[in-house]
């Protein structure tokens, strides 16, 4: 169509537009947040300096540009630009893009091919990219929330270099915040508490926070300022980035398991209300709990274990809000604790050798003998009993003699371990003294 009969947009209605697709970034260099991608010195101001551009995976989270730099990046690349979404798109879309990219590669004009949300895909679908990225047909820039190496097969990325997104900080929304003032001709009636208040509801996300604003000024009257609690009455809270099954829970999940075993209790407890506010289930969180007790602490407070299973019986007892205070103290309480893995690397030590070595019989001594025939074959012949020796211990090895003794436990000399370390340090020169 010519533009003499394109359709004339009044300005009130392109005005009627959402504030993120009227502030959206004219070039690379607008981008707010991802400088280090974007910026001067960027990987992808780099790629476009030296001519040659290749797939990409984007991956982070909503609202942090993947779309707009995609856009961007084919523009100022001179490529044509083609979207799908893996969540509308199947096999006949597919082949419907790669073809219009051939018959564009025939006049000499490659194709950036973008594909929003590609880890909705199943592998057979991501596998019919690969001969369309090998032959140079299209340049995949494929967009996913979540972490690629789970959810992408490996063929694909290892044709595709995988750039991560980063949450928007504080200053980059206030920056985006900025914008939308000057293109609104006015401020956003918020005093300075609710402002923050307002960039911390967008949880890093720039789309998030323009549509809050949005609704800020929709719905202040004439020299009204909001303080927090008028914007909470007047906005709904974003409900935090965070799905249960994904991404976001395996991440909050491994932070808390950290701060736990870094003994900091501040950091655990942060992160364990951050899963509570997401909605997490507590009773996940007290079994990750008891986890964490038997791995990271383990003898070195034998109470640890003791502890979270009564928290956990305490969630279950009370339900919630009140149950959560008992997962709290039992996190508090392993972050407190002093620290041994020993008997987890023992478990996983023992468990190999046991792996390797699983035909093995026991000594005979140590066998019991119910039968005549048993013990005409030795069974239990030699055996002294422990509580009958000095000090109860008799030192005999009891080991497959093929095996010979080994040593998986080796506790450290912290907290109640020190004093297993005693223990087993007097059974050992026991050992040596009576030949075991």
């Amino acid at each position: 169509m010519s533009d003499l009969f394109a359709p004339v947009v009044p300005d009130d209605v392109a005005a009627r537009r959402p504030l993120a697709d009227r502030l959206r970034p004219q070039s690379l260099a607008d981008v707010v947040g991802q400088e280090h991608l974007t910026g001067e010195d960027g990987v992808l101001a780099r790629m476009i300096a030296s001519g040659s551009l290749g797939s990409m995976i984007f991956w982070g989270p909503p609202g942090t540009g993947k779309t707009t730099v995609a856009r961007l990046l084919s523009g100022e690349a001179g490529l044509a630009f083609e979207q799908i979404s893996a969540i509308f798109s199947g096999v006949a879309d597919l082949k419907k893009a790669f073809e219009a990219a051939r018959s564009r590669r025939m006049s000499g004009r490659q194709t950036l091919l973008f594909v929003d949300e590609i880890h909705r895909f199943n592998r057979a679908q991501q596998d019919s990219f690969l001969p369309v990225m090998e032959d140079g047909t299209i340049i995949l820039v494929g967009a996913t929330t979540e972490n690629p190496s789970f959810e992408l097969n490996a063929a694909l990325l290892s044709r595709a270099r995988v750039l991560t997104f980063q949450p928007l900080r504080e200053e980059s929304i206030e920056l985006l915040l900025s914008r939308a003032e000057t293109v609104e001709a006015k401020p956003l009636p918020l005093d300075p508490d609710a402002r923050l208040a307002l960039m911390s509801m967008a949880d890093g996300d720039g789309r998030a926070a323009l549509t809050l604003a949005e609704e800020v000024w929709r719905a202040a009257r004439a020299g009204e300022v909001f303080d927090t609690a008028g914007l909470s009455r007047i906005v709904q809270r974003r409900a935090p980035v965070y799905d249960k099954g994904q991404d976001g829970h395996y991440n909050l999940i491994s932070a808390l398991h950290k701060a736990v075993r870094g003994s900091d209790p501040d950091a655990a407890l942060y992160y364990l209300c951050r899963m509570f506010d997401a909605g997490e289930d507590p009773l996940f969180l007290g079994r990750r709990l008891v986890r964490m007790a038997v791995e990271d602490i383990g003898l070195a407070d034998p109470q640890a274990l003791v502890v979270c299973n009564a928290a956990k019986d305490a969630y279950d007892f009370l339900g919630s809000p009140e149950g959560e205070l008992a997962l709290a103290n039992a996190c508090v309480y392993l972050a407190t604790a002093p620290k041994s893995n020993a008997v987890y690397t023992a478990y996983k030590a023992a468990m190999r050798t046991a792996k390797e070595n699983g035909s093995l019989l026991p000594p005979k001594h140590i066998l019991n003998a119910p039968t005549k025939l048993m013990k005409g074959e030795g069974y239990g012949e030699g055996y002294r009993y422990d509580h009958d020796e000095p000090d109860a211990f008799s030192g005999q090895d009891y080991f497959p003699e093929k095996l010979g003794r080994q040593t998986f436990y080796d506790p450290p000399e912290r907290g109640f371990e020190r004093e297993i370390r005693k223990r087993l340090d007097w059974w050992a020169k026991l050992r040596r003294e009576r030949g075991g």
